[in-house]
Protein backbone atom coordinates (compact mmCIF):
# COMPACT_ATOMS: atom_id res chain seq x y z
CA UNK A 1 0.00 0.00 0.00
CA UNK A 2 3.10 2.18 0.63
CA UNK A 3 3.53 2.74 -3.29
CA UNK A 4 0.37 4.89 -3.54
CA UNK A 5 -0.64 8.53 -2.31
CA UNK A 6 -1.22 9.28 1.42
CA UNK A 7 -4.97 10.51 1.10
CA UNK A 8 -5.72 6.56 -0.71
CA UNK A 9 -4.17 5.21 1.93
CA UNK A 10 -6.20 7.32 4.76
CA UNK A 11 -9.35 6.28 2.79
CA UNK A 12 -8.76 2.77 1.98
CA UNK A 13 -7.62 2.24 5.92
CA UNK A 14 -10.67 3.83 6.77
CA UNK A 15 -12.79 1.89 4.44
CA UNK A 16 -11.32 -1.18 6.39
CA UNK A 17 -12.65 -0.10 9.71
CA UNK A 18 -16.43 -1.20 7.78
CA UNK A 19 -17.53 -3.92 9.45
CA UNK A 20 -19.27 -6.56 7.57
CA UNK A 21 -23.28 -6.10 6.74
CA UNK A 22 -22.82 -2.66 7.17
CA UNK A 23 -22.81 0.41 4.82
CA UNK A 24 -21.02 4.08 5.42
CA UNK A 25 -20.91 6.99 3.40
CA UNK A 26 -18.26 8.75 1.23
CA UNK A 27 -18.78 11.84 3.23
CA UNK A 28 -18.24 9.53 6.13
CA UNK A 29 -14.89 8.58 5.31
CA UNK A 30 -14.20 12.23 4.50
CA UNK A 31 -14.58 13.31 7.65
CA UNK A 32 -13.23 10.30 9.55
CA UNK A 33 -9.68 11.36 7.69
CA UNK A 34 -10.53 14.69 8.66
CA UNK A 35 -10.87 16.17 5.46
CA UNK A 36 -14.86 16.62 5.27
CA UNK A 37 -15.29 18.26 2.27
CA UNK A 38 -13.34 15.48 0.44
CA UNK A 39 -16.52 13.10 -0.38
CA UNK A 40 -15.89 13.47 -4.15
CA UNK A 41 -12.22 12.79 -4.16
CA UNK A 42 -12.86 9.52 -1.40
CA UNK A 43 -15.25 8.27 -4.09
CA UNK A 44 -12.05 8.72 -6.35
CA UNK A 45 -9.73 6.30 -4.22
CA UNK A 46 -12.29 3.92 -3.60
CA UNK A 47 -12.44 3.89 -7.43
CA UNK A 48 -8.63 3.39 -7.84
CA UNK A 49 -8.48 0.51 -4.65
CA UNK A 50 -6.32 -2.48 -5.62
CA UNK A 51 -7.20 -4.10 -2.72
CA UNK A 52 -10.76 -5.31 -3.16
CA UNK A 53 -12.63 -7.10 -1.04
CA UNK A 54 -10.05 -6.80 1.13
CA UNK A 55 -10.32 -2.86 1.46
CA UNK A 56 -14.00 -3.38 1.10
CA UNK A 57 -15.17 -0.52 -0.99
CA UNK A 58 -18.70 -1.81 -1.63
CA UNK A 59 -19.76 -1.02 1.79
CA UNK A 60 -19.33 3.19 1.00
CA UNK A 61 -22.46 4.04 -0.28
CA UNK A 62 -23.65 7.92 -1.04
CA UNK A 63 -25.59 9.58 1.38
CA UNK A 64 -29.01 9.70 0.29
CA UNK A 65 -28.70 5.62 0.74
CA UNK A 66 -28.54 4.70 -2.93
CA UNK A 67 -25.49 2.69 -4.07
CA UNK A 68 -23.34 5.01 -5.86
CA UNK A 69 -20.25 4.08 -8.14
CA UNK A 70 -18.44 0.92 -8.25
CA UNK A 71 -15.87 0.06 -10.96
CA UNK A 72 -14.74 -3.59 -10.13
CA UNK A 73 -15.96 -6.35 -12.48
CA UNK A 74 -19.70 -6.39 -12.84
CA UNK A 75 -20.24 -2.87 -11.92
CA UNK A 76 -23.35 -1.99 -9.67
CA UNK A 77 -25.16 -5.27 -10.20
CA UNK A 78 -22.16 -7.31 -8.22
CA UNK A 79 -21.99 -4.51 -5.58
CA UNK A 80 -25.05 -5.02 -4.82
CA UNK A 81 -24.56 -8.70 -4.41
CA UNK A 82 -21.85 -8.17 -2.54
CA UNK A 83 -23.45 -6.09 0.07
CA UNK A 84 -26.45 -8.63 0.17
CA UNK A 85 -24.11 -11.76 0.56
CA UNK A 86 -23.34 -9.82 3.92
CA UNK A 87 -26.86 -9.42 5.41
CA UNK A 88 -27.18 -11.76 8.32
CA UNK A 89 -30.89 -11.02 8.75
CA UNK A 90 -33.86 -8.84 8.63
CA UNK A 91 -32.48 -6.59 11.31
CA UNK A 92 -29.22 -5.80 8.86
CA UNK A 93 -28.31 -2.59 7.86
CA UNK A 94 -28.51 -3.47 4.17
CA UNK A 95 -32.04 -5.25 3.93
CA UNK A 96 -33.47 -2.23 1.96
CA UNK A 97 -30.96 -2.77 -1.10
CA UNK A 98 -33.01 -5.43 -1.77
CA UNK A 99 -35.20 -3.69 -4.55
CA UNK A 100 -32.61 -1.53 -5.34
CA UNK A 101 -30.72 -0.62 -8.49
CA UNK A 102 -28.84 2.32 -8.19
Amino acid sequence: MKKYPAFYQKVWKACAQIPKGETRTYGWIARKIGNPKAARAVGGALGRNPFAPTIPCHRVIRSDGHLGGYSGPGGLIRKKKLLLSEVRGPKSKLSGLAGQTT
